[in-house]
């Protein structure tokens, strides 16, 4: 179910990445098992959520991210891998993270997709 994006809306995500570091499925995998304060948040709308997520995920979903992130994260220098169903949404969540202070952001590529194609654990 690929999504016909914008022009607008790939200029805003390019323009983000160009601040938000970027990993892949391994990498993150790798990270969380290294860290264990490390912190998978799932950026997607509740129904993706419901649908089925990484097993190890949060969800704070991109429309109320900014709000909730200080209770649900409260230390700013937390690891935080952000996913989402393609890598867009991530990366511009990630990056208002950043401006919110949180230093320590990044983005998984390929998102939600990719993590199912890597056969990594999930839940519903």
């Amino acid at each position: 179910m690929a999504h016909q994006h914008s022009e607008a809306f790939l200029a805003i995500v390019n323009d983000s990445k160009s601040r938000v570091k970027e990993v892949n499925v391994a990498d993150t995998l790798a990270r969380l098992k290294a860290n264990p304060t490390a912190v998978l948040i799932d950026v997607r709308e509740d129904n993706e959520w419901t649908a089925g997520h990484a097993a190890v995920a949060k969800h704070l979903g991109k429309g109320i991210i900014e709000r909730d992130i200080d209770a649900a994260v409260p230390d700013k220098s937390t690891e935080l891998i952000l996913y989402c169903g393609g890598g867009f949404r991530s990366a511009l969540a990630g990056d208002a993270l950043q401006k919110m202070g949180y230093t320590n952001v990044w983005s998984m590529a390929g998102g939600w997709r990719a993590w199912n194609e890597a056969g990594a654990p999930t839940a519903k």
